[in-house]
């Protein structure tokens, strides 16, 4: 998220927080693709990682994009943590261990997220390589230990830092060492996004699997082929996961909303002031419960949106859908994230296939597979066959959906960029098994190599 949000408008009922679920569904022809990126700077000379000041840091690209984008800043105190496009394209923000994220603008085809993804490459590339600086596309930061990782100025990471060992043992991996693509994409009704939920959770870890690309940490193999997806099974229960009722019969707004009411917030902003409430249900909040501990603080829409993303499913609903499994990669493997969505979701034969395709699949059969996939990826047994199968019929589904969109550019239609997965589901390797052959072969054990084999600039 590049910035919380800020909407004084009063909480007064759930029809009003249900009507604000319902206000983002589009037509189809209003339908955009959203594409978000992190990536991990690095110093060439020593491969340590980037921290926030100093003046070669950070901070130091943050001004430098600024002055050549001529974007917005986003301040937290006197600190810039972002930065955002005053034409409503695009934005620029930190993760909590440095990681540099572009939340890309809302666009019309995958053509454009790719010219968008290439063109802010380009840009940090011209303002990162003058100050010695590289980034790194893998699903974790791969060498830096704990103690060595940056911390970012954001008052919200502090709060979420402190609560996260109280609910798990991962949140802080989850915050610091990992690194993610993702898409948000549209629904036109309750019902359109109720099939789309389920259709994408179940999907979930396929998609987890034809991504993995972060089988280290520490400097070393972890045993697991998704460590970043690994991490997110201990981070916090209350907000993370597969979303069970999601699949029960009349599943729709007022169910979602029912689970955000009971998860606990982080903070409540007013001002440029971070309350720090984690633990309270947001229930208790809208109930009056707080209203000794924050005088006058009373529940707004910006706390609603803003509770909402601070949770963590593996598809998040807002006025949209996020799909949030993938680790992150080079950048023809980041575009094949909103690729593969886009096929299977925005086509509706292919969500007809897709649907077809889960639906024999019950809540342990979702949870067996959660839970394997980090650790097997394409290998974790499914039926009689394996993910890796699957995964074959799934990309197979939403290259379908878009050749039928037919959106074509350079004599080339958006399944262009299913070519990473297509290749990867056909032969059952994937980036981090590939990673981890080089780190036994070529690499001789040297964890410093991944730098330049999966810099992204």
């Amino acid at each position: 998220m590049a910035r919380d949000t800020v909407d004084a408008i009063p909480i007064e009922s759930r029809e009003q927080l249900v009507h604000w679920f319902e206000a983002g569904a589009k037509p189809a022809a209003d339908w955009r693709i959203g594409t978000e990126h992190e990536k991990f700077g690095f110093y060439r000379e020593d491969h340590s990682p980037v921290g926030y000041g100093g003046g070669r840091g950070i901070e130091a690209i943050v001004e430098g994009l600024k002055a050549r984008l001529q974007w917005e800043p986003i301040c937290d105190r006197h600190h810039i943590i972002g930065l955002v496009d005053p034409h409503g394209g695009g934005a620029i923000s930190l993760e909590p261990g440095g990681q540099f994220e572009l939340s890309g603008a809302p666009l019309v085809d995958l053509h454009r997220t790719a010219a968008e993804f290439e063109t802010h490459l380009a840009d940090v590339g011209k303002v990162a390589d003058a100050l010695g600086i590289g980034f790194l596309g893998a699903g974790t930061s791969s060498k830096w230990r704990f103690d060595e990782t940056p911390v970012m100025p954001k008052s919200r990471y502090s709060i979420m830092s402190a609560y996260m060992p109280k609910v798990g043992s991962r949140g802080r991996d989850m915050m610091f060492r990992t690194s993610t693509v993702q898409v948000n994409l549209d629904f036109s009704s309750e019902t359109d996004m109720a099939k789309k939920l389920r259709v994408s959770l179940a999907l979930q870890p396929i998609a987890t699997a034809l991504f993995a690309a972060s089988p280290f940490l520490d400097g070393k193999p972890t045993g697991f082929l998704s460590t970043r997806a690994e991490i997110w099974r201990d981070t916090d229960r209350d907000r993370t996961g597969n979303l069970p009722f999601v699949f029960e019969e009349g599943f729709g707004y007022e169910a979602y909303l029912d689970w955000a009411f009971e998860v606990p917030m982080y903070f409540i902003k007013r001002g440029d002031t971070y309350h720090d409430v984690a633990g309270v249900p947001f229930r208790d909040f809208v109930d009056g419960k707080l209203k000794d501990r924050l005088p006058g603080v009373t529940p707004e829409i910006g706390d609603w949106a803003n509770h909402l993303g601070t949770l963590f499913p593996d598809v998040r609903l807002k006025r949209y859908l996020e799909q949030r499994g993938a680790d992150a990669g080079s950048l023809p493997h980041m575009l094949a994230l909103p690729a593969l969505w886009v096929g299977l979701l925005y086509d509706a034969a292919s969500l007809d296939a897709a649907e077809a395709l889960v639906a024999g699949w019950d809540a342990e059969t979702r949870d067996r597979l959660r839970d394997d996939v980090p650790r097997l990826a394409l290998n974790t047994p499914l039926a009689a066959g394996s993910v890796q199968d699957v995964a074959k019929e799934v990309v197979a589904i939403a290259k379908a959906g878009l050749q039928r969109r037919a959106i074509v550019k350079d004599d080339r239609d958006e399944s262009v960029y299913l070519e990473p997965i297509e290749e990867i589901a056909a032969s059952g390797v994937t980036v981090a098994e590939r990673m981890l052959a080089d780190f036994d072969g070529a690499w001789g054990g040297d964890i410093d190599r991944i730098f330049s084999a999966y810099a992204l600039t």
